[in-house]
């Protein structure tokens, strides 16, 4: 029998929240404050007037939790001690530029936020490791509150290693690495916080292939390795000339690896590169409409991205446009597999990301992916990402309080069409501009 999963619940301790207890037993972001859009949503009333309409952001992998205050008017609470408040006479967006200091919280915290006080309680799974050693070189690795593989830092540093490793147990028949038995890695294609891609060839077929291996930043068990790897089925099982062909994946020695098409003409943002950082209207849209049909697709087959960039917009030899990784990160994520990452200093940057998706990431809609490809198009007309992002200021805050800076102002060189229904794309009140891959993509063909 599985054992019951690790949980953090929050309880309501002191105020007056519907439901008064919150309970995650799974990979989560809250957003506390006083906007609709935050979950705890704190009461509008008097004794919640110092309250900022998002207060401060609290990370959540079980057993794990950290709470960063947001630049807040007065503050948060974490057992009586203040963590975070803007400067006196700062806007929320000026505090933005500001650091405030993260909390890790354990079983008995008291969060306080205006006159509302939430206990955090947490519960470990019964199956604990409290250390135990590396998947790959056997050294010690700390894991308490966790079950499973894991690698430690060195060998997560790297990829390269481990991938050659892998190969060489295929080699010699390991069951779990039948599906990369044969393949010989020529190059690494890049790298990101999950881990690397490489192009690999296979030794009697000379078949080519992107071989790619992510790494947990925690112990990965057994529920999260096949609640993974079933996510991972869902994108296997799309077939579409704009989506990138996944061929096989799979667990081995604290390391998963998927092996996917192989796209000759590399990524949309090294094609930016080498055309100096934008591209002409002409060119960048027509990519824009295959890849928003890769979108129908996927969305007509209930899988959502949620990690939309231009290093995943992929181009082959004839410069056809498709989408790499459908929903691979969002399941690597809500599996639990990323540790924390809104929080910590390999918190992920979401320029791409609508609002939407940073204050309730798990019921993203479709509407996400519309958002984050129009995102992606602005940046290939203009060279710049739709909001700004000045160094020193917390990305996350930014996408909360920021809205996209219209299209022209950044080049009035886009005509007039094109520029109303990219700047309708990345509307976010009430509600993101289009709802539906189809509906941008038929906006688009009417103003080109």
């Amino acid at each position: 029998m599985t054992p019951p999963p690790a949980t953090v619940k929050l309880t309501v301790v002191k105020g007056r929240l519907d439901p008064a207890e919150y309970v995650y037993d799974g990979r989560a972001t809250c957003v506390i404050g006083r906007a609709a859009d935050c979950s705890p949503q704190l009461p509008n009333d008097e004794h919640h007037r110092t309250v900022s309409r998002h207060h401060c952001l609290i990370d959540i992998n079980p057993p794990d939790i950290r709470i960063r205050d947001f630049g807040s008017l007065n503050g948060t609470y974490v057992n009586g001690e203040k963590i975070g408040q803007r400067r006196e006479g700062l806007t929320p967006a000026e505090a933005a530029g500001d650091s405030y200091p993260e909390h890790d919280l354990a079983d008995g915290d008291e969060i306080r936020i205006g006159e509302t006080v939430l206990r955090v309680g947490v519960t470990q799974a019964q199956s604990t490791r409290v250390l135990g050693a590396c998947a790959r070189c056997g050294r010690e690795v700390g894991g308490a509150g966790r079950d499973g593989e894991v690698l430690c830092a060195v060998c997560q540093s790297e990829p390269a290693a481990v991938l050659r490793q892998l190969l060489e147990q295929a080699k010699g028949g390991r069951a779990d690495l039948k599906a990369i038995h044969g393949y010989t890695v020529l190059r690494e294609l890049g790298r990101g916080g999950m881990g690397a891609v490489y192009l690999a060839r296979h030794e009697s077929t000379g078949e080519q292939v992107a071989l790619k291996v992510m790494l947990p930043k925690v112990a990965a068990n057994a529920t999260a390795r096949a609640r993974f790897l079933r996510e991972v089925g869902l994108t296997r099982a799309l077939r579409h000339p704009h989506v990138v062909a996944l061929h096989d994946a799979g667990f081995a020695g604290g390391t998963f690896y998927l092996t996917t098409e192989y796209c000759t003409g590399g990524s949309l943002d090294h094609l930016l590169a080498k055309r100096g950082g934008r591209l002409p209207a002409d060119a960048a849209v027509p990519l824009a409409l295959q890849a928003l049909r890769g979108l129908e697709h996927a969305h007509e087959q209930g899988v959502i991205h949620r990690d939309l960039t231009p290093s995943n917009i992929l181009l082959d030899g004839s410069m056809t446009a498709k989408i790499a990784d459908f929903g691979i990160g969002k399941a690597f994520d809500q599996a639990g597999l990323s540790g924390l990452t809104r929080t910590g200093a390999t918190a992920g940057k979401p320029m791409f990301m609508p609002r939407r998706q940073v204050v309730n990431f798990r019921k993203a809609p479709p509407a996400v992916d519309v958002w984050a490809l129009a995102a992606c198009l602005y940046h290939a007309l203009t060279g710049k990402t739709p909001r700004e992002f000045p160094p020193g200021k917390d990305p996350w805050q930014v996408v909360l309080q920021e809205p996209a800076v219209p299209i022209r102002r950044r080049d009035p060189g886009v005509p007039v069409p094109l520029a109303d229904v990219i700047d309708q794309a990345l509307r976010e009140r009430p509600e993101i501009g289009f709802r539906s891959a189809a509906d941008f993509r038929i906006a688009l063909e009417q103003a080109t």
